[in-house]
């Protein structure tokens, strides 16, 4: 007899971990790898922030901790001081009860958590993300019971720029109701964010088509430097008195990458409304995970509440964001040293962990198979992978890609 099981196909593999996996079994001396999203040293090595070392040697001494179940929308003050990390102290949100957060299981937690609640109580079925996004949202959102996903126009190839102009006509296109899903700063995987007027443009267009924006914001602080700086778009559309929900993660700005702290943070019109929404959050939770851990939001709430441990992450994530930056410009002066085809500014001028680079789906895999040079398909790279010992064997083998398959259209991966 067969067994009930050889009904179950092969699923396809997740290219950013196949590719993670042919990097660790390369034997190759100087493999470099730029397709994982997590930050890494100037030796290529990951790093734990200090201040998070800390504070788990302060939390492993403490007798007073428990692993009792935390709530099911999660640990109190870890929320609280997310919200307001997100919004800033003095966000009239907040004063007037209005804003609120629920502890997830980091951002693709918080998208889950936020896409099923609108599918289930608002019976929202269209959700639009950007050409291109990050892979996770289609799934996300059609796994939590969206029906119409579609696209908006962003990336515009021949410029390597944001398409403005596609972006708002397809905005004003979309049907009402639609959730429109916004990447709050350092889009994955462009690197190119929209203008402070762009921005307003498409808070005006979204009012006015009376669509639904949902934030994800993995990046805060740890694109520019600057928490405010970075969460100026959600701020935006929330003091213009737009609804909206926004996935918050901790895996970057904290590295916290395998401890799954994220929150999901909604902001209403009417603080009445906060009660019946919690409590439709909590069977969200519930029939999903039941509650979140707690070792991660402690120690972000813990160093998010004392002044001291603040201002000590605040002092790494501007250490983080400004080797990211040194390594832009460094990748940008030997391409242009080398005399590479094209025009490389659009390296410097992209923020946060990833480039675009422009590069074709040919010349990523003859990156990886003739130079042992890890990537995705795309031409996404993440700067973190790049070092002074690296970035001129990188930019070499880049120069050599382009000289040897010129650009292409019929090669270039779909975005």
């Amino acid at each position: 007899m067969g067994s009930r099981f050889q009904v179950v196909e092969q699923g396809p593999p997740i290219e950013v971990f196949q590719i993670n996996k042919l990097f660790t079994e390369d034997t190759f001396k100087n493999k470099v790898n730029l397709s994982v999203g997590a930050y890494r040293d100037e030796t290529g090595k990951p790093w734990v922030l200090p201040v998070v070392r800390k504070t788990e040697k302060q939390m492993a001494a403490d007798d007073t901790l428990l692993h009792e179940y935390s709530p099911v929308l999660g640990l109190e003050q870890f929320t609280k001081v997310s919200v307001s990390m997100l919004l800033g102290e003095d966000s009239p949100a907040i004063a007037d009860g209005r804003a609120f957060g629920v502890q997830t299981l980091s951002g693709t937690g918080g998208l889950r958590v936020g896409s099923e609640f609108l599918n289930k109580h608002l019976k929202y079925t269209t959700f639009y993300y950007s050409n291109p996004t990050w892979e996770n949202h289609h799934l996300v959102f059609v796994n939590s019971g969206f029906t119409q996903p579609r696209t908006y126009r962003y990336w515009d190839a021949k410029n390597r720029a944001i398409d403005f102009a596609g972006m708002i006509e397809d905005l004003k296109n979309a049907p009402e109701n639609s959730v429109i899903i916004l990447h709050a700063c350092a889009h994955n995987p462009t690197g190119i964010d929209p203008t402070h007027e762009q921005w307003e443009k498409i808070a005006d267009v979204m009012e006015e088509r009376k669509l639904f924006p949902f934030f994800d914001s993995a990046y805060q602080g740890f694109a520019s430097g600057d928490l405010d700086r970075d969460a100026w778009a959600v701020r935006y559309f929330v003091k213009r008195g737009f609804e909206l929900v926004c996935a918050q993660s901790y895996a970057k700005n904290f590295g916290l990458y395998n401890e799954r702290v994220g929150n999901l943070a909604l902001v209403v019109s009417d603080a009445a409304l906060v009660p019946a929404l919690r409590s439709q959050l909590t069977w969200i939770v519930r029939g999903s995970y039941s509650n979140p851990p707690a070792h991660g939001a402690r120690v972000v709430a813990n160093v998010l509440a004392d002044s001291k441990l603040f201002d000590e992450w605040r002092d790494h994530i501007k250490f983080m964001s400004s080797r990211v930056i040194q390594m832009r410009e460094a990748l940008r002066a030997e391409l242009i040293k080398l005399g590479t085809p094209g025009n490389w500014n659009h390296i410097v001028k992209q923020i946060g962990l990833f480039s675009y680079t422009g590069l074709t789906a040919r010349q990523a895999e003859y990156l990886i198979q003739q130079h042992h040079i890890y990537l995705l398909r795309s031409g996404r790279i993440n700067i973190c992978g790049l070092n002074p010992g690296n970035v001129a064997y990188v930019a070499a083998a880049i120069h050599d890609a382009i000289t040897k398959f010129p650009e292409n259209d019929d090669t270039r991966a779909k975005l």
